[in-house]
């Protein structure tokens, strides 16, 4: 057993018997190597990674490199879901070395703890005319020992480069805000790059890219651009279609291989499934489709079914690989199918979702629905809606025997930031699919974190595993717990989310916020202090922080009334000015926060007697998709929890004649409160348009 044999994360416990001799990142690594005068070997990657697993089986099992590493270099294994600053930092350095990203990621560090060469996969054994790893561990410490001057003069190069990123991301403009014609340009320029066969953006390989179907699904929403909607839906269905989706226990892997959708790599991760719930959600609200619903419901079936800790909160991830092998457990033959399902349903079966004889993914089947069941339907001559129960039944027989094989890993930490991705997904899908039990799990992992995931001063934690809460917060951590607050106050009405809501953006001003050049930076103030605290302005698999702390804050703002938020969000837009003008293609959240900022003159405020009665109203209200509008709930003013001292919305409104009583007000012009036939008028156009 190494080093890891005490850590937390079921990452770096898969390493703990590696004769690898890994060190945690920490001080003790960092002394050891100026001791011994090493350099630093650091490894990066999560446990549902199936690269990294494959250069641990190729590299860090294989004795003869591990006697190498560990004669002349000190070796730190860090779990990037545990550390996201420390990979969020040293990727940027894999970036500008190599041109590109990815996980495994391997960088060698000096003693100052700067970059000076990086990769990501190297094979052991030559491949395809790449250098194997232990040519590169060999010319590495060949130049550390012969070639010192070199080496730390590109070291302290690269560490200036990190620098100058952080620098160059935060505009020096004074010219305030962008122009509000950015937002076409980038829906133009992501139109631009759309596979219009499949669906989604570029080839393969193919991400879903959810922060950008957002955008594209809030642009055709509010300026009436049809165009955008149907981007978005075409991207939707040839996801929901393909093998990146798990037709039998419901959720999605995290992208394709393809172009198509068809083959994915195998892993599913929460915070993929939290925004594609979301999206799927928002679509239904735009289109009245039920099979966006329907998607919808079936991701958060597996949230709550496969990936729930019995503490309340969710799961990060479940692995590519079982029994050693990348898909195993998700694909099948023929024969297996009809063992299940007998002949008759068994052949229709392996006809609708593609299960051959020749296989469509290495011998085996990926089920997929080549054409939609609609189509199914009329050929085969049966109404649309017994044939979708019928397919129902089958898929979870199927699931229940797929549940016999050996099933994927899992990584059980559970991450504040990705947890509440989820908790905004449930709250929505609960009300909007009639489903109280989403919004009952909502609550549940969100009680979860703000009970068992806070320190003393009241800070959250990053992690949790095993009845263990470790780590600060991040950025991200706290931004998006601060829009699950909202969305939970959307879905029940209770006060506690507002208070907490504020608690959160309080703490992100005080310790994250950069006062002189605005945005917020991903650490905060008090936090471990990396080469440089970077800012998070771009989204990958995730939602940026900057992206998500504007719109919590933008809709904070207009429940309290607190024109500190406002301005906080005003001075992060044209620090972030640059990049929707330049970058927009990676900024998508950022895109949607500054549309929202001009657009940001929809406030509605249903008054209603009690709990019972916003339970008749709320999914009426919320059945709409209204991404520019601030909602809120007021009850009797008799009650205690009207919360009119803070919510500022509710001050003075109240129902009227004891009956439901809706406030809009558009562009800070009020309009006539309207109840009774008006309201339900009002409700029912709305959801109709």
């Amino acid at each position: 057993m190494n080093r890891l044999v005490d850590s937390l994360s079921p990452y770096l416990l898969q390493h703990k018997s590696n004769p690898v001799d890994w060190y945690p990142w920490g001080t003790e690594a960092f002394e050891l190597a100026r001791v011994t005068d090493k350099p630093i070997f650091l490894s990066v990657g999560y446990a549902a990674c199936h690269w990294c697993h494959v250069m641990e089986h190729e590299s860090f099992e294989n004795h003869v490199v591990a006697q190498y590493l560990n004669a002349n270099f000190v070796s730190v294994k860090v779990d990037r879901e545990e550390r996201p600053d420390v990979d969020q930092l040293y990727m940027n350095a894999v970036q500008v070395m190599t041109g590109h990203g990815g996980w495994p990621m391997s960088v060698f560090l000096n003693h100052q703890l700067e970059p000076f060469f990086a990769g990501t996969y190297w094979p052991v054994k030559p491949r395809m005319g790449s250098a194997t790893f232990p040519q590169v561990l060999e010319a590495i410490s060949n130049a550390w020992q012969n070639r010192r001057s070199e080496v730390e003069h590109h070291a302290e190069q690269m560490a200036g480069s990190l620098r100058q990123i952080v620098s160059e991301q935060t505009s020096r403009s004074k010219d305030g805000l962008p122009e509000q014609e950015i937002v076409m340009d980038a829906v133009n320029r992501l139109l631009g790059i759309l596979d219009q066969h499949h669906g989604g953006f570029g080839t393969a390989p193919k991400f879903p890219h959810v922060t950008d179907l957002q955008f594209l699904l809030q642009v055709g929403a509010t300026r009436d651009e049809p165009t955008c909607i149907d981007a978005v839906e075409n991207a939707l269905d040839g996801m929901a279609s393909g093998g990146i989706r798990d037709h039998l226990g419901g959720g999605f892997a995290r992208y394709s291989v393809d172009a198509q959708w068809l083959v994915p790599h195998f892993e599913k991760m929460l915070y993929d499934n939290g925004l594609l719930a979301e999206v799927y959600l928002q679509a239904f609200q735009v289109t009245n489709h039920q099979r966006h619903a329907d998607v919808a419901r079936e991701i958060l079936r597996y949230l709550c079914r496969d990936l729930i800790d019995p503490a309340g909160g969710f799961h990060c991830s479940e692995d590519a690989d079982s029994e050693g092998i990348e898909g195993k457990f998700y694909v099948w033959h023929p024969t297996e199918v009809l063992e299940v399902l007998g002949q008759e349903r068994g052949t229709r079966f392996c006809q609708i979702y593609d299960i051959t004889d020749a296989g469509n993914f290495e011998g085996q089947s990926i089920p997929r629905l080549k054409k939609p069941v609609a189509h199914w339907a009329k050929d085969l001559g049966v109404s649309h809606e017994s044939l979708q129960e019928s397919l129902a039944a089958d898929r979870e027989l199927m699931r229940l025997h797929r549940e016999q094989r050996v099933r994927p890993s899992k990584d059980d930490k559970v991450l504040v930031a990705w947890n509440s991705l989820a908790i905004k997904a449930l709250a929505l899908g609960g009300v909007i699919l009639d489903e109280p039990e989403f919004v009952a799990a909502a609550e549940t992992a969100a009680a979860f974190i703000f009970e068992k995931m806070k320190s003393g001063d009241q800070r959250l934690c990053h992690v949790y595993r095993a009845g263990e809460s470790s780590g600060t917060g991040y950025l991200d951590d706290y931004a998006f717990t601060l829009e699950a607050c909202l969305s939970l106050f959307e879905a029940s009405g209770d006060l506690v989310w507002i208070h907490r809501a504020d608690q959160i953006a309080q703490i992100m001003l005080s310790h994250f916020k950069d006062d002189a050049r605005g945005g917020f930076f991903y650490t905060a103030d008090d936090a471990e202090q990396l080469i440089t605290r970077t800012k998070d302005w771009h989204d990958g698999s995730l939602v940026s922080g900057n992206a998500s702390a504007a719109r919590g804050l933008l809709k904070l703002s207009c429940l309290m009334g607190r024109q500190d938020y406002r301005d906080a969000v005003e001075s992060l837009l044209i620090a972030g000015s640059d990049i929707l003008r330049e970058q927009s293609r990676a900024s998508g959240a950022l895109l949607a926060a500054f549309d929202r900022y001009w657009s940001d003159g929809e406030q509605l405020v249903l008054a209603v007697k009690d709990k019972v009665a916003l339970s008749r109203h709320r999914s009426l209200y919320l059945k709409c998709f209204r991404p520019n509008a601030t909602l809120s709930w007021v009850f009797d003013l008799h009650d205690e929890s009207v919360g009119s001292s803070v919510i500022k919305l509710n001050e003075n409104r109240s129902t009227l004649d004891g009956e439901p009583t809706l406030y809009v007000c558009l562009d800070y012009v009020c309009q006539q409160p309207l109840l009774g036939s008006e309201l339900k008028e009002w409700l029912e156009r709305v959801k109709d348009l």
